[in-house]
């Protein structure tokens, strides 16, 4: 089982960067699929969530209007589009997937880096 980031990187700030997760060795179309991010010296937060056939999405405040959560479950992805991007996103950002039936049957990425910086 793997969740494999990328797209993450450095940009200026307005900027906009999208974000990969690639999903391998489970159904992915079965699984409710969240990107979270944690900033140095922060807790993990939840910035956003799709569900397993996309048709409900959800986001944090602090990203709403910004951000964009989206999948393709026949190339079992799940994106995140970031726009108008800000210092304060600055963050390790990591794709988390759990199954529909069972919660407790959940995986992690291992993460990617973005930063929002002159």
């Amino acid at each position: 089982v793997q969740l494999v980031e990328s797209g993450g990187g450095l940009v200026q700030p307005g900027g906009s960067l999208r974000l990969s997760c690639a999903a391998s060795g489970f159904t992915f179309g079965s699984y409710v699929m969240n990107w979270y991010r944690q900033a140095p010296g922060k807790e993990r937060e939840l910035v956003a969530t799709i569900t397993s056939a996309g048709g409900i999405k959800k986001y944090a405040g602090s990203v709403q209007g910004r951000f964009t959560i989206s999948r393709d479950n026949a190339k079992n992805t799940v994106y995140l589009q970031m726009n108008s991007l800000k210092p304060e996103d600055t963050a390790v950002y990591y794709c988390y997937g759990y199954s529909i039936s069972d919660s407790r049957d959940a995986y992690w990425g291992q993460g990617t880096q973005v930063t929002v910086s002159s």
